[in-house]
């Protein structure tokens, strides 16, 4: 297996997610890993950590998340792999719903969205986006 962590999606991704995709609500599941620094593309200066500068998009696009009806299920620091092997870990995972992928690619195309995204592009030295669908596994 291949993994390519990436600060934004290819043709072929953004593509996929203009298809209509499943009813009702989505969960992504996100995978982070933040530089050292954050580096704007801006040039300004000094922004912190990746970390910092991806807590600034957090606060930036929660009100937009809540506005659509989205919701965060669940943040945590990534601290043991406990199954399995790569090269490196991820630093975080986020946990997201939406109530469509309509709804995600709407807010993810947004002014409101590319304008605080450059705190989450300064932040992150690449990522894994996993679209989830409910009841995959029933327990």
């Amino acid at each position: 297996m291949h993994v390519e962590n990436r600060v934004h999606p290819d043709p072929e991704q953004i593509q996929a997610f203009q298809q209509p995709g499943p009813d009702g609500p989505i969960v992504m599941v996100n995978l982070l890993k933040f530089r050292d620094r954050a580096a704007y593309a801006d040039g300004r200066p000094d922004g912190g950590s990746g970390r910092d500068a991806f807590q600034r998009y957090g606060i930036g696009f929660a009100p937009l998340l809540h506005g659509i009806g989205g919701r965060v299920l669940y943040t945590g620091d990534i601290s043991l792999l406990a199954l399995g092997r790569t090269d490196e870990l991820w630093d975080a995972v986020a946990v997201v719903e939406y109530p469509s992928r309509a709804a995600f690619f709407r807010l993810a195309t947004s002014p409101e969205y590319l304008e605080v995204s450059v705190h989450r592009d300064a932040g992150l030295e690449g990522q894994l986006l996993l679209e989830t669908t409910p009841g995959a596994l029933r327990t």
